[in-house]
């Protein structure tokens, strides 16, 4: 049996995969959930580098039997979870006149609905080892704009929900909190720049130098920078701390 073991979901790229990198320092099991198996390979390869038992999941909790799934196998593998790090979840970008109600229900059913019934199914397990719940949300959360609605509407939700839970929590022994990264260099940042730019008339170069300016920000924060907020928050040095949204923008953390 491992002596500690989180859930990371979303590993298989950017702060997802950051973050399970991250925590094999300080658990000794990890286990990792994606819809690409072959990418979730090579993140179990860098986990078990770093010292950790890894196990991958590869699975789509859009689907609902998917949270249940992800539970079962690890604590068949485990034998218990002390952690359970919500990060799956990409919501399109798209203008509030144009997104469809299909787009709006599937950017709910992963990033929403997806960690709402896998914290729910963990409660158990959790309860038992007295563990953490990290839900991550975003920074459009607290200004939404209407090219960006269902960002915006939908990490909001994530903070309430990270609230409710996290009063529940304090009757169960659960630590629950909330992070809201700002712009975060990730891949999927750099694919979205090389669609934005042109549109705007700039070059790939032009608009990443000055977006940073424009939202207010000395930087772009990094996926390594969120994953060491991660890690602290399901630490035994963040215990005292629950029901919180930590903003992470621009490699400065604020409190909200």
């Amino acid at each position: 049996m491992a002596e500690l073991v989180a859930i990371v979901t979303g590993a298989s790229q950017g702060i997802g995969r950051a973050t399970a990198v991250r925590l094999a320092k300080d658990f000794s099991g990890v286990t990792l959930a994606a819809r690409s198996a072959d990418a979730l390979r090579d993140v179990a390869t860098e986990v078990e580098k770093s010292g950790a038992d890894s196990l991958s999941v590869p699975l789509d909790l859009r689907d609902k039997e998917s949270a249940e799934t992800l539970v079962k196998k690890t604590l068949e593998r485990f034998g218990r979870i002390d952690a359970l790090l919500n990060i799956a979840g990409a919501v399109p970008q798209i203008n509030l006149f144009e997104m469809t109600d299909e787009q709006w229900r599937d950017g709910l059913e992963l990033k929403l609905h997806g960690a709402r019934r896998l914290t729910v199914l963990a409660w158990e397990a959790l309860k038992v080892s007295q563990g953490s719940v990290v839900l991550i949300s975003g920074s459009a959360a607290l200004d939404p704009k209407p090219g960006f609605a269902a960002v915006a509407t939908i990490n909001a939700a994530i903070i309430a929900l990270a609230k409710a839970f996290a009063e529940q929590g304090i009757k169960d022994g659960v630590q629950v909190n909330s992070v809201v990264p700002g712009p975060i260099m990730t891949e999927r940042r750099k694919t979205f720049m090389q669609k934005w730019a042109p549109a705007h008339g700039m070059t790939v170069e032009e608009a990443t130098k000055k977006f940073p300016a424009q939202a207010g920000i000395s930087r772009y924060g990094t996926a390594e920078e969120v994953a060491d907020l991660m890690a602290f928050l399901v630490s035994p040095a963040a215990k005292w701390l629950t029901g919180s949204s930590v903003r992470i923008d621009g490699g400065e953390i604020k409190g909200i």
